[in-house]
């Protein structure tokens, strides 16, 4: 989830370190050019064959080896011209820096190959951490529960992730069937670890709270007390990064032909109903979980709204309703779930998936989490 009123990156986050590989990168070239302009000019007498021999090297450290290829080029092309302007070639110092050259660029190439292939390692190694993770944390909900039927969906936004902010659950109780879906603050570690906690709050107190607010308010009280333990952000520079927030959607659906829903802060849930889609806005907004100092009156309330036979009930976070397209428009969930009305659950969620990346152009700028509940009893 992204936070609207965030600040930029100051110099202790990541842009500072941005900036520096961007100047890491530029260095290679930025070296190159300066030998070409010395060597043009009655300051030729400086001998700068030894800067030439380095660009390689300076570039390995950042560029790989298609970019430590490339700044030898340019380095190689700077000797060519620099001794054909200087009427150099037949000296000894020539051919040397060339063979130097050669040797520096073989070594920078190589080393770079291996420093890729072993990070290429690492990050599988991470994938497939982050694969048993997600399965045990956002684990499918079942497709079967009492009066409803119902199947999820996940897409992670970051490169390579499989598991980030977003959460859900679905959990049959003696109170009903009892759903989440929230989203944290932050990307990142921290922000798994506030879903981790939150979904563990869910699925304990869903079995011995018969009141929907107070499971809400268990989850907010577990998402506090972790905020407050020592070491549960990640410390970067002089500071410590804590997932301040998370909203959160608890939905219940009891016997009766009706869904039960806590919302903080979360977008609503969107009721299909004879191919016409509605949201099931709250009465009352409320801040999300976290932000409960900002909560004046009663700690929550629970809006009711019928649900019926043959009604389908989508549930999900805000990365669907954020996605934009070229023209900076937002994805239209409403519209492309009439669109896919007559659809089962598994080929409702396929063609919302397609939808949303063609929207997107296949570049999500945040997660999503989805759950789609039928109702059949």
């Amino acid at each position: 989830m992204r936070a609207p009123w965030r600040s930029p990156p100051g110099p202790g986050a990541g842009g500072h370190h941005q900036i520096l590989f961007a100047l890491a990168q530029a260095l290679p070239f930025a070296v190159a050019l300066v030998v070409l302009v010395v060597e043009l000019t009655p300051a030729h007498a400086v001998y700068s064959g030894p800067l030439l021999v380095a660009t390689p090297a300076l570039a390995a450290v950042a560029l790989g080896p298609a970019g430590t290829l490339a700044a030898a080029g340019l380095a190689l092309a700077v000797s060519v011209v620099t001794a054909t302007y200087n009427h150099a070639w037949g000296g000894q110092q020539v051919y040397t820096n060339l063979l130097a050259l050669v040797l520096v660029t073989t070594a920078s190439v190589m080393t770079s190959r291996t420093v890729r292939t072993r990070r290429d390692h690492e990050l599988g190694q991470v994938r497939r951490i982050a694969e048993a993770a997600q399965e045990v944390l956002l684990r499918p909900v079942p497709a079967r529960l009492g009066p409803v039927r119902a199947a999820s969906m996940y897409l992670a936004a970051e490169t390579g992730a499989q598991i980030g902010g977003d959460l859900y659950d679905a959990v049959q109780t003696r109170y009903g069937i009892r759903l989440i879906v929230g989203d944290v603050r932050g990307k990142g570690l921290p922000a798994v670890r506030a879903a981790a906690v939150v979904l563990g709050a869910f699925r304990e107190s869903v079995h011995y709270e018969d009141d929907l607010v107070e499971v809400v308010r268990h989850c907010g009280a577990a998402l506090r007390r972790d905020a407050a333990t020592p070491g549960a952000g990640l410390a970067q520079g002089d500071d410590v990064l804590l997932e301040g927030f998370v909203t959160a959607l608890v939905a219940q659906v009891p016997d009766t032909l009706d869904v039960q829903v806590v919302n903080r802060g979360h977008p609503p849930p969107l009721l299909l109903r004879d191919g016409e889609v509605r949201p099931l806005a709250p009465a009352v907004p409320l801040p999300p979980l976290g932000l409960e100092e900002f909560i004046s009156g009663p700690p929550g309330r629970t809006d009711s709204y019928p649900f019926l036979p043959g009604d389908r009930l989508l549930l999900h976070t805000d990365g669907v309703i954020e996605a934009r397209d070229g023209d900076n428009a937002f994805f239209d969930l409403a519209g492309a779930m009439e669109k896919l009305c007559d659809r089962t659950r598994q080929s409702f969620l396929e063609g919302l998936r397609q939808a949303l990346l063609r929207h997107a152009r296949g570049r999500l700028a945040d997660d999503v989490a989805v759950v789609l509940v039928d109702r059949v009893g």
